[in-house]
C-alpha cells in the first residue's frame, strides 16, 4: 500500500502540504518570449493581407456617407422652402470641393440658418446638366440661379417644395475613381433619390 504524503502541521493548527508536493499545483503556465514573437509575427501577416481589403471598405463607406449626407441636404431644403415660403438654393463648387444651401438672396440678404459642407478628402462632385440643353424659361431661371449661386452649379427649390426646372437633373460623387454615386430627380420629379443604375448618356 502507497505511503500517503506527509503533513507537516504549522505552529497555528493548519496544515501544510510535504516540501516535495508543489506549492501551487493549479497555476498556468505563462508565454514564452518565441511565442509572444510568434504571436506578432502572424498578426503582422494577418493585418498586411487584410489592410487593402479593410482600405476599400472605409473608402467605400466614406462615398456612401458623403452621397447620403447631400442627400440629406436636399431633403432639408424642400422642408425649408415649405416652411418659410422662400427659395432655397443648394449650390455646388466642385473646384473648392463643397457645397451648401442658403435661402435666395432676392427673398433675403443674409441666411443665418445657411450651409456649408466640405468633400472629405479624395471626393469629387459635379452635375450633368448644362445651360444648352434647357428650354428658354428654364435656361432663363438658370442664369438668374447662377448669379445668386456665384457663378455655381445649383438646385433650386421653389417656395411650394418643388424642384425648379433649371436645376441639375443629376449629381455624380465620386471617389478616387474607386467608385461613383449618382442623385438625381425622381420620375415624378418630386425629389431627389439615390439612383444605381448609370445615365446612358454619360460615362461610367
Amino acid at each position: 500500500m502507497a505511503a500517503k504524503a506527509m503533513k507537516t502541521i504549522s505552529p497555528t493548527g493548519k496544515a501544510q502540504p510535504d516540501a516535495d508536493q508543489p506549492a501551487h499545483p493549479n497555476r498556468t503556465r505563462a508565454f514564452t518570449l518565441v511565442e509572444l514573437i510568434l504571436v506578432m509575427a502572424l498578426l503582422g501577416i494577418v493585418l498586411a493581407i487584410g489592410a487593402p481589403a479593410l482600405g476599400r471598405f472605409f473608402q467605400g463607406r466614406t462615398l456612401d456617407s458623403e452621397a447620403r449626407r447631400f442627400l440629406g441636404l436636399t431633403h432639408y431644403a424642400q422642408n425649408r422652402a415649405v416652411s418659410e415660403g422662400i427659395p432655397m438654393v443648394l449650390w455646388i463648387d466642385p473646384e473648392d470641393c463643397a457645397y451648401g444651401l442658403h435661402a435666395e438672396t432676392s427673398y433675403e440678404d443674409e441666411d443665418k440658418r445657411a450651409l456649408r459642407f466640405g468633400l472629405a478628402e479624395g471626393i469629387t462632385i459635379e452635375t450633368d446638366t448644362a445651360p444648352s440643353t434647357l428650354s428658354y424659361p428654364a435656361a432663363v431661371t438658370w442664369r438668374q440661379t447662377q448669379v445668386l449661386s456665384r457663378n455655381r452649379p445649383a438646385l433650386r427649390f421653389t417656395p411650394d417644395g418643388f424642384i425648379d426646372p433649371a436645376s441639375p437633373e443629376r449629381i455624380s460623387i465620386q471617389e478616387d475613381n474607386l467608385g461613383r454615386v449618382w442623385i438625381g430627380q425622381s420620375r415624378n420629379r418630386l425629389h431627389y433619390e439615390i439612383q444605381t443604375n448609370t445615365p446612358s448618356h454619360l460615362p461610367p
